[in-house]
């Protein structure tokens, strides 16, 4: 996680968001659980020495992620959705896959340059 850190440090949301910004519900239960569910499987892979070299978002976390965008940034996202018909279901983070993180820690922009699933449906 050092390095998801560290790119935070460098992105444009250092300044505006933390951790749980993005990555937690912003209702109090769910974001308590979520944090329970990352928390115990953060453990058990580094308790087993089983950590993936590259950290990836599940679908469930990206779900949570992307509510996070929508909710910060609803002005703008309201636009687009009136304009698209909801953009057709694509996610923000199909593009700006690195805005939390900046460039380097992305997990996502492996994805795009080999051709992976763009960040959806995982």
């Amino acid at each position: 996680m050092r390095t998801q850190y560290d790119a935070w440090l460098k992105s444009s949301h250092h300044g505006a968001a933390t951790c749980n910004d993005c990555h937690t519900p912003h209702n109090l239960v769910a974001k308590y659980g979520v944090k329970a569910s990352n928390g115990f499987f953060h453990s058990l892979y580094f308790t087993t020495g089983r950590y993936p070299d590259i950290i990836q978002i599940t679908k469930f976390d990206r779900e949570v992620t992307e509510a996070a965008c929508r909710r910060c940034h609803q002005s703008l996202t309201a636009a687009i959705d009136v304009a698209h018909g909801k953009a057709a279901g694509v996610l923000c983070t199909r593009c700006h896959y690195a805005v939390g993180h900046s460039d380097e820690s992305a997990g996502l922009k492996i994805l795009l340059r080999s051709g992976g699933n763009n960040g959806e449906g995982q």
